[in-house]
């Protein structure tokens, strides 16, 4: 049953005029905007059609360069912990070590800490 359903649809597809859908998409040029992770396709691959008659849509506000804008936090301990400021959206608490001089950033947030006399 299923193998003349195939052979049915096979010889109906030979009806259709590929070259003029081909030919509607000629011009479109896939989106190139960068993103955070730098994902960009080559032209002729087939994941650019979820692009087709859309925007691609990126955004701008990357969590590297939000923490960046951040001033690092001064603190007067030798030892900080950081649980991501939130309780309930934070992340799991874990001890900085400030002993050598400069900043220092948590491994989860990228909060950055100095101790003040450093």
């Amino acid at each position: 049953m299923a193998s003349k359903n195939v052979v049915r649809l096979l010889k109906n597809s030979t009806k259709f005029n590929c070259k003029s859908l081909h030919s509607s998409f000629a011009t479109w040029t896939p989106p190139n905007d960068e993103t955070h992770t730098d994902q960009q396709f080559h032209p002729d691959d087939y994941r650019n059609t979820r692009f087709i008659g859309k925007r691609k849509e990126v955004n701008k506000n990357w969590a590297i360069k939000l923490i960046a804008e951040e001033s690092p936090k001064c603190v007067k301990e030798r030892i900080v912990s950081c649980d991501g400021g939130d309780e309930l959206l934070g992340h799991p608490k874990v001890y900085i070590n400030l002993d050598q001089p400069g900043n220092h950033t948590c491994g989860y947030c990228g909060i950055r800490f100095y101790k003040e006399d450093h």
